[in-house]
């Protein structure tokens, strides 16, 4: 007797598996390791308007088909996934990832690299400054993602990430689309000087 298969109730019913390393960073901001076809489903429930790629491979065409259909836009910055990457290099691609991890615009996010332990977590871990988190915390959650492959360089890059360079051209960011009634990513420290808001 011949088998019939329902493809459509076959995916309604599939397993949704998350890539490893998977969480929520924050509301609408979510990381990982880097994502294969087994968990493009899975994906697809976040609704995601972007992904932040720390690798300089290419994509995957698989990958890159996957985010066309679902109107995805790819920000690829290519950081080496050695210990000895340079630290001016290191430090322009995390400033330029942040602008972009930062904007609402782009919400919801995906941060992934190869294994989402170190230059997700760097990533992530320089975020976590620009929200004043103290550096225990932030070492904190770096490690628990790490694990036994924790690296001391990038703890020290993290420690010496100085945010008050993009703390301005983010107020703006923020504050421009700061309409909803979530308060997302944003500063605790209200000292510094916000710009003024203009109407379009």
């Amino acid at each position: 007797m011949g088998m019939i298969v329902d493809f459509e109730n076959d995916q309604n019913d599939a397993v949704l598996v998350p890539p490893p390393n998977f969480a929520m960073v924050e509301d609408c901001v979510f990381r990982s390791s880097f994502p294969t076809p087994s968990n493009f489903p899975f994906l697809q429930t976040l609704n995601l308007r972007s992904i932040i790629y720390l690798c300089p491979e290419p994509y995957p065409e698989e990958n890159l088909e996957f985010l066309r259909s679902q109107n995805i836009r790819l920000f690829q910055f290519g950081i080496e996934g050695k210990t000895d990457v340079s630290m001016p290099v290191l430090k322009d691609s995390i400033m330029d990832a942040l602008k972009v991890l930062i904007d609402v615009r782009n919400h919801p996010i995906l941060v992934h690299c190869k294994r989402g332990k170190h230059r997700t977590g760097c990533l992530v871990g320089c975020l976590r400054k620009l929200q004043n988190w103290c550096l225990s915390s932030v070492f904190e959650e770096y490690q628990r993602f790490a694990g036994a492959k924790s690296r001391t360089t990038d703890l020290t890059f993290i420690e010496m990430f100085d945010v008050l360079s993009l703390s301005q051209c983010l107020y703006s960011i923020i504050y421009q689309y700061h309409g909803s009634k979530k308060r997302r990513l944003l500063y605790k420290d209200e000292n510094l000087q916000k710009p003024r808001l203009t109407s379009f």
